[in-house]
């Protein structure tokens, strides 16, 4: 890296100022905590995981140097199997998250949805379904979704006006496949940690674009 590009003094420090803010807040949500699941808690976790690789890489930058600090793998996050050795049925969970970087590209992208879904209809009710798409984030979402699968979207975001936060996607062991629309109600509910086959991870925490993902065979309980 030339001279040019490093970081200043300041700026190391301000990432070391950081992590400090960071530690307190991670902390204050332990101390704090609902459970063992606790979302406050969760969010601490990555936001000091993300100080901390910030303050090393730019301590590494400017001054040559390491800290101790390691960034957990997806197996210091799972807790050891526990579900059949042969799994007679799997459940894929899938959290993908997006900050809605442009609302007016999201909205323009949902009203020529509309538009095309709503070409045989009469002027009216054009002109109303245009009026609540074109003012609101709410509707083009529902529209966006509704038109695509997650998948696609997912290759598309920019293209929707939205930028990738974290994502992840489970495979967890079951021993039957559910009667039909027996979890419908509460989908994410029974998710169960102990019964995930394999993991797959997408986060900003970890080197850009570097997928994370940790493979575990079934084991005995």
């Amino acid at each position: 890296m030339s001279d040019a590009a490093q970081p200043t003094a300041a700026e190391v420090r301000a990432a070391a100022e950081a992590v400090k803010a960071a530690l307190d807040r991670h902390l204050a949500a332990v101390e704090n905590r609902t459970g063992d699941d606790d979302p406050e808690v969760f969010a601490a976790f990555n936001d000091l995981a993300a100080a901390a690789e910030a303050y090393d890489e730019r301590l590494y930058d400017r001054y040559d140097e390491v800290t101790p600090f390691e960034i957990p793998g997806v197996e210091d996050t799972l807790p050891p199997y526990a579900g059949p050795e042969e799994p007679n049925a799997v459940s894929v969970l899938i959290r993908r998250d997006y900050a809605v970087a442009e609302p007016q590209r999201l909205l323009a992208q949902a009203q020529r949805i509309a538009d095309i879904e709503r070409e045989d209809e009469d002027d009216a009710e054009r002109a109303g379904a245009a009026a609540v798409v074109g003012t609101s984030v709410h509707a083009a979402l529902g529209v966006l979704f509704g038109e695509y699968e997650a998948d696609e979207i997912a290759s598309r975001h920019k293209e929707f006006g939205l930028e990738e936060g974290d994502s992840t996607l489970w495979v967890a062991a079951a021993d039957e496949l559910p009667e039909p629309g027996e979890w419908l109600s509460n989908p994410f509910d029974q998710a169960d940690a102990g019964r995930v086959v394999c993991r797959f991870d997408v986060s900003a925490v970890f080197d850009e674009d570097e997928l994370y993902e940790e493979d575990l065979p079934p084991r005995s309980s």
